[in-house]
Parts: structure tokens; sequence; C-alpha cells
């Protein structure tokens, strides 16, 4: 990180800022181009990683990307206004960039997980879970994130 002195040091502060932020932009390795698309997801650590979770239909684009190659990069933010500076005016940020692995989930137990997780943190009380793992058409991904880093303008 070129300007050490904006980095987020203490993982339990990245966690806490992950889990403020609404969406992540998760970063494929396209064809051509990069290819990246914002997702609602679910967080939690498991042996002192984040792991996200999302999930959609089992066909398309972003699904073809992960089977062909399953590093991603992952980016959420959250832009708490601007600031005038003593030359300009600058965005005063926090932001999470994580580097890691996405895998298809397979057992009913972790997507029903996985899915609860995304329900709690997007704030949708009344879905069942159970009921989004069993449909047909779901899947549900995890995103097991090898190395992160946070990243602020100006401290709290």
């Amino acid at each position: 990180m070129r300007k050490s002195d904006r980095e987020i040091k203490d993982f339990s502060s990245v966690v806490r800022l992950l889990a403020s932020c609404d969406t992540i932009r998760l970063g494929l390795n396209g064809r051509d181009y990069p290819y990246v698309v914002p997702l609602s997801f679910g967080l939690d650590v498991q042996d002192g990683k984040i792991v996200l979770y999302f999930h959609g239909a089992g066909e398309g684009h972003k699904h073809d990307l992960i089977a062909a190659d399953n590093r991603v990069c992952v980016e959420a933010d959250v832009l708490r206004g601007y600031r005038g500076t003593e030359h300009s005016v600058t965005a005063d940020y926090k932001s999470v960039i994580g580097f890691g692995t996405v895998e298809r989930v397979e057992s009913f137990e972790e997507r029903v997980k996985g899915l609860q997780l995304l329900l709690d943190h997007c704030g949708t009380p009344g879905y069942s879970a159970e009921a989004c793992a069993a449909a047909p058409r779901t899947v549900v991904y995890k995103i097991v994130l090898t190395h992160v880093t946070g990243k602020q303008r100006f401290a709290d």
C-alpha cells in the first residue's frame, strides 16, 4: 500500500467495515477483459479468514467465468462524503480489497447457512433460507479471502 498511514491494520476493523457495506464488487478473470459485477452478500469469519456468500441462477457469464478460473478480487467501500484539503477536494472513504477463491457450495446445510447470512446482512426478514436453498435454480457460492487490506482516507 503506497500510503501506509491510511491502512486499516486491525482484522476485526476490516471485518466490521466490510459488514457495514451494502454491496461487494466481484472481479473475475474475463476472456478479453476483467469482469466486475456488484453483488449482495453474506459475511462470516472462519478459521481466521473472511468468507463471503452470494447466490444466483446457475447459468450466465459470471458462472461461466468462475468455472474457467476461480481466482477472484473483491472490493467494497463506504463513501462518507467529500472534504476540502489545502489544495483540492478529496473523498472521505473506507474501503476493503480482498483476494481469494470462489467455489460453488454443494452441501445443503452450508447453502442454508450462506443464504441465511446473506438474508441477515441484507436485512430481509421473513424469507426462509431453507426454502431458498431448496429452489432448483438457486446456486450458492462461497468466497474465501486469503489476503485482505483495508484503507481509509480520514480516521474516525
